[in-house]
């Protein structure tokens, strides 16, 4: 099954762009949602999540890849861009390298260097299926 993406609005870009928080809601196995706050990166197709391959949300996405995502600009909280979607593929990141990215991009207090848990790490690949903006 071919799943097509969605242009996000061009109003609501500066969301995807700039190095905010995004709300990261999975399906867990007995149907309830599960939300957490992540970074992230956008690329203009995928939307890309660092993670591990042995917490709840990496078996939420194995199990149901179905997720949303909502950002809300921190200058108006009335401002929002929710975006759901398919993980697409989960890509190994056994260096952490993805996670140092995202660090140096949020200016991680803690530095950027690679985890502790780098051997493990794995990048979500998100592609917008639906969006939907304020």
């Amino acid at each position: 099954m071919t799943i097509q993406s969605v242009t996000v609005p061009g109003e609501f870009l500066d969301l995807l762009e700039r190095p905010l928080i995004a709300h990261l809601a999975t399906v867990r196995d007995d149907g309830a949602p599960q939300v957490n706050p992540m970074w992230f990166s956008w690329d203009g197709e995928y939307i890309r999540f660092t993670h591990t391959n042995f917490r709840r949300k990496y078996r939420n996405v194995t199990a149901n890849p179905v997720v949303s995502l909502s950002i809300v600009d921190p200058a108006n909280p009335y401002r929002y861009l929710e975006v759901r979607g398919v993980v697409e593929r989960i890509d190994a990141d056994p260096a952490g390298a993805f996670f140092v990215e995202l660090a140096e991009r949020y200016d991680a207090p803690f530095g950027a260097t690679p985890p502790p848990d780098a051997a493990a790490r794995v990048i979500f690949v998100v592609r917008p299926t639906a969006t939907s903006a304020h």
